[in-house]
């Protein structure tokens, strides 16, 4: 007897009209629908020829920001330096209780748009680490529902902040799971550079993950992904370092870029582009040609590196939109980088999902027999019609139990004597 058996689905890889056996929370089998027509279950789901989808997986986000929009001001200038300022201004002012509840609202948020794991920044500069324990406790809460990654990240800098490396260690012993760092934010190349190498050797120590923010900025000459890249291969961290925003790429020479993706291939590195954040806060000081940031994405993945995207914000001193909606994520991302081809739509789709998975590093993550029965059902035929339409989550998956639907997107026009209901899906 299955716990849930889900009929007539369409897959991401093109498989249509499938049957997805669930039982003990996994998935036991994926075949065509005829094959399992008789099969008894507790429960049976029918997809309706449906885009039945892994999980959305936000690579890259600031929960302890999240939702506090106009907090103390607006950031008029848009910029990421003034974005920086006012969250200076804003933390110390947090407590461990305003974290909690603006953190687990949007985690809701994302459950019922069909995001089942999210790596988090957690910004260790105030050596109360209020903002760590707070997110731990979010952590915990949501443990059933949600895969939540913390990464220790020190906003300020981790050497041109006073007491930085210490807070870092503090935060991991505390249990936080990822290195992060900020090299371009330190008050030197050099000084960016002992901040890599420092951290690696940590992670290395440690056995675990690294996640830095690098090269956010639009100077071409800001290169710490090198160093990055070096340190990873020098520490033996392969598979095990992303390097986040890495906008600076978009402005670099195309021979150096070149040979950096080599490279950064060469040491398995993983790396997240952030697409509505980076062509909001990049290219503020360009006139026209006005660049728009977001990092050599095309390029990366045809290099076979993974490539994920993040929501990275929303509704913070940054970005005063974002709804934890990994669509339009991908949308923004497809149109921004031009990568509109079927495979490159498909690719896109991958980096809000199993891409972003693998940037995680979570295992058996997919609509395989043994992975853990974790999916979304999209209103939509494929992943294209998903990313176009930004598409309904009819129902949201977590270890064969239904967390989260919503009724289906359906308009009903009155046209004289014709009462007409209008669905998006071709």
């Amino acid at each position: 007897m299955l716990d849930l058996l889900i009929r007539h689905a369409n897959l991401p890889d093109g498989q249509t009209d499938v049957a997805v056996a669930i039982q003990n929370g996994c998935i036991s089998a994926v075949v065509p629908d005829q094959l399992l027509a008789s099969a008894a279950s507790i429960k049976t789901l029918d997809a309706e020829h449906q885009l039945l989808s892994p999980p959305f997986v936000d690579a890259h986000f600031h929960l302890d920001s999240a939702l506090r929009y106009g907090q103390p001001r607006v950031n008029e200038s848009g910029t990421l330096r003034e974005g920086i300022a006012l969250w200076g201004m804003l933390k110390p002012t947090l407590t461990q209780a305003d974290i909690e509840q603006s953190a687990t609202q949007y985690c809701h948020w994302a459950l019922a748009n069909g995001i089942l794991a999210i790596r988090s920044h957690v910004d260790i500069s105030d050596p109360s680490l209020v903002a760590v324990q707070a997110l731990l406790n979010v952590r915990s809460a949501f443990k059933p529902w949600l895969d939540l990654q913390l990464v220790a990240f020190p906003q300020d800098g981790l050497l041109r902040r006073a007491g930085a490396q210490d807070n870092l260690i503090r935060a991991l012993d505390m249990g936080v799971d990822v290195i992060g760092g900020i090299p371009h934010f330190e008050r030197t190349f050099q000084d960016g550079t002992l901040s890599i190498e420092w951290l690696c050797r940590l992670a290395a120590e440690r056995g675990l993950m690294v996640d830095m923010h690098c090269d956010e900025t639009d100077d071409p000459m800001s290169r710490h992904i090198e160093t990055l890249t070096a340190n990873t291969v020098r520490f033996g961290l392969q598979g095990r370092v992303t390097g986040s925003h890495l906008t600076s790429m978009h402005s670099m020479d195309n021979d150096y870029a070149a040979k950096l993706i080599h490279l950064m291939a060469e040491a398995d590195m993983r790396v997240v582009a952030n697409p509505l954040i980076n062509i909001t806060l990049q290219g503020r000081h360009d006139t026209y040609p006005k660049r728009r940031g977001m990092t050599r994405v095309r390029e990366l993945i045809e290099a076979g590196l993974t490539v994920a995207f993040g929501q990275d914000c929303a509704m913070d001193p940054w970005y005063s939109f974002g709804s934890g909606d990994m669509l339009e994520v991908a949308h923004m991302g497809l149109h921004v980088g031009q990568l509109t081809s079927q495979a490159q739509t498909t690719q896109c789709f991958d980096a809000v999902t199993t891409q972003a998975a693998c940037v995680l590093g979570l295992e058996a993550r997919g609509l395989a027999p043994g992975a853990r029965a974790d999916m979304v059902l999209l209103q939509a035929n494929n992943p294209s019609d998903a990313i176009r339409l930004r598409a309904t989550r009819l129902a949201v998956i977590r270890a064969g139990q239904c967390i989260a639907s919503t009724p289906p997107k359906v308009a009903e026009l009155s046209l004289g004597s014709q009462n007409i209901s209008v669905n998006w899906r071709l």
